[in-house]
């Protein structure tokens, strides 16, 4: 059996790839794990469950409820919540273990389970790698063992769960929003409830699009990853700006005033000045990955903000950002974690922070997000060829250092074999598009060349 999970727990065709057997397995086998490691010790453990609004979520919700109370876990249902609600409230009601189900921006016939371990943290490789093993075991065959009585697991919702999260984003609100009009796409996904709730509250004139979950309608041109149609009601509605998140809202990405959009790293940029100016960005210091435009890197440079990069991906930024304990990390494409107040990227939680920004300067989200120019960007997949030797090519490398001597101080180049297919990805950044263009060209020849 291949890895099961991947970098953001395990995901696939719903009822095809990841069927309710599955589901239930995998639930069965954390609640061992996690007995095994010691998590339960001395106390009756608890699950908090929740959900984006898929139509294939209510039957794996009700695999993972049935496999965690069947091990002897308590679990307390919450029901249509984000990702990032799901952690806080793990931690917050100090159960020990939290499960989401979700394909976050993935379209509506995939879903996925990720777990959390107490406080709302992600589970480490090492658990997540046992409970696969312990999974494979007892699909074919070996027999679990089984309480009885009453030492199952006993099952109920827990509806004030919406209430405490909302009431946790408002309080981490540095000043209201009063006096805004926000346009929020909520893909018609596992925010759409809380995030006009938190907005409205926090004073803001709050217009929707996608906020009519039914279960099959999830990131259906809308939010995170169709951002057109937030464009169009942001200048429509004369918005001060929009916030799109994706189906499950752990990512946010923004659209200014004029409909233009405002990607990651603006947003942290726009975070990182708020936070040092309060005092809370910690080492005055922001993590972000290699892909991050180097319109963003010479930004915190001028600004004199340190600056510390990582391998693609959230859960590589969260890593550095609780080995060495900064407070603000994120991703272009929207996933920001704010580790004072959340353990994940949390969507809504960035969505408030950026218009509590605008409100509290009166300067436009345009005007804030010019602290950074995104250097034209472009990126060329190259198939079929022998990923493997991207890193030990002597011509690759000649041609590499060719193309940034070309550049100068003002481009830059990132060659990236594919996690999960046989291509490389060669990014090229330079002041002038024409130049990008062409020096990634003749990048993506010479990649072709020397790994073909």
């Amino acid at each position: 059996m291949g890895r099961l999970f991947g970098t953001d727990g395990v995901r696939g065709v719903a009822n095809a790839d990841l069927t309710a057997e599955m589901a239930l397995g995998l639930s069965v086998a954390a609640a061992h794990v996690l007995a095994e490691a010691g998590t339960f010790e001395g106390h009756r453990p608890t699950a908090v469950v929740g959900r984006d609004p898929r139509a294939s979520g209510e039957f794996l919700e009700a695999a993972v409820v049935a496999g965690l109370a069947s091990a002897g876990v308590d679990v307390l249902r919450v029901g249509v919540l984000p990702t990032p609600a799901v952690a806080f409230l793990t931690g917050s009601l100090g159960a020990d273990l939290g499960v989401m189900l979700s394909a976050s921006h993935n379209a509506m016939p995939d879903n996925g389970i990720k777990f959390f371990a107490r406080g709302g943290h992600k589970l480490a490789d090492e658990l997540e790698d046992r409970i696969e093993t312990v999974y494979d075991e007892h699909r074919h065959g070996e027999p679990w063992e089984r309480p009885t009585g009453a030492a199952v697991g006993r099952v109920r919702s827990y509806d004030e769960g919406f209430e405490e999260y909302v009431g946790h984003l408002l309080s981490v609100l540095p000043n209201r929003l009063d006096g805004l009009k926000i346009v929020l796409d909520e893909a018609h996904g596992a925010a759409a409830g809380v995030s006009p709730e938190a907005f409205s509250r926090a004073g803001a004139d709050v217009v929707t699009i996608g906020a009519e979950p039914d279960g099959l309608n999830i990131n259906d041109g809308c939010g995170s990853t169709h951002m057109d149609k937030l464009k169009a009601a942001v200048v429509e509605h004369g918005a001060a700006l929009g916030v799109a998140h994706d189906g499950d809202a752990d990512r946010c990405l923004a659209v200014d005033h004029t409909g233009e959009e405002v990607d990651g790293d603006q947003i942290l940029a726009v975070l990182a000045l708020a936070m040092r100016e309060r005092g809370v960005l910690r080492s005055e210091t922001v993590v972000a990955t290699v892909m991050s435009n180097l319109g963003f890197k010479l930004a915190m440079e001028r600004e004199g903000i340190a600056l510390v990069q990582t391998a693609v991906g959230d859960r590589y930024v969260l890593e550095e950002m609780k080995e060495r304990g900064f407070a603000l990390g994120g991703e272009q494409s929207g996933h920001v974690i704010v580790l004072d107040h959340a353990t994940t990227g949390d969507g809504t939680l960035t969505g408030l922070l950026l218009a509590a920004r605008v409100a509290q300067t009166g300067r436009t989200l345009k005007d804030l997000a010019s602290v950074m120019e995104r250097l034209p960007q472009v990126l060329i997949n190259v198939p079929d060829v022998d990923k493997a030797r991207v890193k030990t090519s002597a011509d690759l490398a000649a041609a590499v250092v060719e193309a940034e001597r070309e550049l100068g101080s003002t481009g830059r180049v990132l060659l990236r074999p594919s996690g999960t297919e046989p291509l490389v990805r060669v990014m090229v950044e330079a002041a002038d598009i024409d130049q990008a263009r062409s020096v990634a060209g003749r990048l993506a020849d010479a990649v072709k060349s020397a790994l073909g």
